[in-house]
């Protein structure tokens, strides 16, 4: 009998082990079911150029019409719903299919087909800034680019920004410390090398030039290539220049952005190049012509994809 009561007692206590472990997982789930839907109702309101912008946290969906920032939210892991499918990268072809909607170029959003999808968010660059106001009055549209005269700075900003937004500040650490990194191998090559490099812009058969403070200057701010000329006005648009101005400055590395090449054009940057001047600088001479991917470095405005860019200029001074 004394056995049979022991044996009892310990079944109830099990039971009541049982019962108070299974409340406090009740009791553990509700508070982070709460503790979610306080996020998702959380606002955010975020300065950036064109005005201020008010959001709530974790939009689901969202519309993006800049490629540096499309990359930036597939690496951290934040789902969209709309882009603009009319010059995907190829780097983002994974975009065009048909989980997601087209929702026009570059240039010209197609509103019909946005206001259609009534987005919780939708994100621009430059490019899209004369139709602001038009896209605020169909959901909160926020402005992110990098600017190219604080560019690690400003880079940083933005990322944390949607860190911020779409709660992945873990993963925004992750890439930024990954880019840190890629930057840090470079600044070791151009550390204290006297090679200098031009950047250069093709289309229609024209070339354009790019120094520090301008579009493309990450080459030389940032990673540390040395500058053939010092003196380029800083512009969106590059200094306009001629083939005997690239053998004047005699690059040792001349990098070359093929602005036909992004847009479907007919001119092929490689032919506009080969000719008797740029053949005959350092840089040809030596097979230091480095062709970069203008998905990457023309198309992808917004938060740089900087990881890439490092990737695609250590390679070509390798």
């Amino acid at each position: 009998m004394l056995s049979l009561f022991v044996l009892i007692l310990a079944a109830c206590g099990g039971s009541d082990d049982a019962s108070a472990t299974k409340d406090e997982e009740k009791k553990e789930a509700t508070e982070e079911q709460t503790a979610s839907e306080e996020t998702t109702n959380e606002e955010m309101t975020i300065t950036h150029e064109l005005g201020e912008t008010t959001i709530q946290k974790n939009p689901e969906k969202v519309v993006v019409f800049n490629y540096g920032t499309l990359n930036i939210l597939d690496q951290i892991g934040v789902d969209v719903a709309g882009v603009a499918k009319s010059t995907l990268p190829d780097y983002l072809s994974k975009f065009e299919g048909d989980d997601y909607e087209n929702v026009g170029s570059l240039k010209e959003p197609d509103f019909e087909k946005i206001h259609e999808m009534s987005p919780d968010l939708i994100i621009i660059s430059g490019r899209q800034s004369d139709a602001y106001e038009d896209l605020s009055e169909i959901a909160p549209t926020l402005y992110l680019t990098t600017d190219t005269e604080n560019f690690m700075d400003s880079y940083k900003e933005g990322m944390n920004t949607l860190g911020e937004l779409f709660t992945k500040g873990d993963k925004v650490k992750e890439e930024i410390a990954r880019v840190e990194k890629a930057v840090a191998s470079i600044q070791e090559t151009t550390e204290g090398s006297d090679k200098k490099g031009l950047i250069i812009l093709s289309t229609g058969g024209k070339v354009s030039a790019y120094g520090p403070g301008s579009r493309f200057g990450v080459i030389h701010d940032v990673f540390g290539v040395q500058p053939a000329d010092e003196n380029i006005e800083a512009s969106n648009h590059g200094m306009n220049i001629s083939f005997e101005y690239i053998r004047e400055q005699n690059p040792d590395t001349l990098f070359v952005i093929d602005r036909d090449q992004a847009i479907g054009g007919e001119t092929v940057a490689s032919e506009v190049l080969d000719n008797e001047l740029v053949n005959g600088t350092t840089a040809a001479k030596e097979g230091n012509i480095v062709y970069l991917d203008p998905g990457v470095w023309y198309l992808s405005s917004g938060i740089s994809p900087v990881g890439k860019m490092a990737e695609e200029v250590q390679n070509g001074l390798e």
